[in-house]
């Protein structure tokens, strides 16, 4: 009997110490930590979402809405460990069922890994065309100040459209790369402090999307087939219409599709201020803009 007891006790050693070493040797959650540039509050309606591309498929790595970085998350050890590829969506809050399985459209950053980081960026929001402009940092713009929509010639300087018309007919004003699923350009014109929108658009070579619904514009017509803006009528930022926009400052941004404020997001590759001896109907070049590229760095 004695003998036995001993047999038992052995085994029942054995396999706690087994059972710690290989505690020890493969916890069970490890930690994920982002350190991330350029992110602004989305607002309370949506956050951040981090997603570990598993076997080719998504696995979330948790919500955020903080923009202060490093941020830890934990993280299934295996997931961590077999993870080729990060990235990270922006999502409607509270959000459930299948849609919350996956990231939507609206992917704002990505990177593959490289041993333990995965150097991310935003280039993931252009697609390539095999076109002349790849990434938003190369983008250009031009645009003249007139108001088409009206009948009035005394206040051509109320409005901004993106063409050129150096050599008529008028062409595109702007040089931009075709945006992924999820995104859109908008065009902006601040106001007395206050961001104006223009319209949003996917391509520069077609009138916005609130050509014929704009609020600002007068009742000639809709304009030329170009995104841009008459301020002819209303008023916005506590200015009355019609205005005099040299000294304002124009933007072009990315905005994610559906939007998650009213105000620019934060990708702004292009922006000018309008010259005080601007002449209208003029070509104006547009300047680099605050930010055309987020990046960061993920650890595991």
């Amino acid at each position: 009997m004695k003998k036995v007891l001993n047999l038992v006790m052995i085994i029942a050693l054995t396999a706690f110490l087994v059972a710690c070493s290989n505690s020890e040797k493969e916890p069970v959650e490890g930690t994920l930590t982002l350190d991330l540039t350029g992110l602004e509050e989305l607002g309370a309606n949506y956050v951040y979402e981090g997603w570990l591309i598993v076997n080719g498929s998504p696995v979330s790595t948790g919500t955020f809405t903080s923009v202060t970085f490093p941020q830890s998350f934990t993280v299934k050890t295996s997931d961590l460990q077999t993870a080729t590829k990060f990235v990270l969506s922006i999502e409607p809050a509270g959000e459930t069922g299948a849609a919350a399985l996956a990231p939507a459209a609206t992917k704002i950053l990505a990177g593959d890994f490289t041993g333990n980081i995965a150097s991310v960026n935003s280039d993931n929001i252009v697609v390539d065309n095999s076109g002349a402009i790849k990434t938003l940092g190369t983008s250009w713009g031009k645009y003249i100040l007139a108001t088409p929509t009206d009948s009035d010639n005394t206040n051509e300087a109320s409005g901004v459209w993106f063409l050129d018309n150096s050599n008529p007919p008028a062409v595109a004003g702007l040089g931009l790369p075709m945006l992924s699923a999820g995104w859109k350009y908008e065009g902006w014109v601040v106001l007395n402090g206050t961001p104006v929108s223009t319209g949003t658009f996917l391509t520069a070579n077609v009138a916005d999307d609130n050509a014929a619904t704009s609020p600002y514009k007068g009742t000639v017509g809709n304009g030329p087939g170009f995104p841009g803006e008459d301020y002819v009528m209303g008023s916005a930022a506590g200015v009355n219409f019609p205005t005099d926009l040299k000294g304002a400052t124009v933007v072009i941004s990315v905005e994610p599709n559906p939007d998650n404020s009213p105000a620019p997001f934060t990708l702004k590759p292009l922006a000018h201020k309008v010259p005080a001896n601007a002449a209208n109907h003029t070509v104006i070049n547009m300047g680099a803009g605050p930010k055309a590229i987020l990046s960061g760095t993920v650890s595991r």
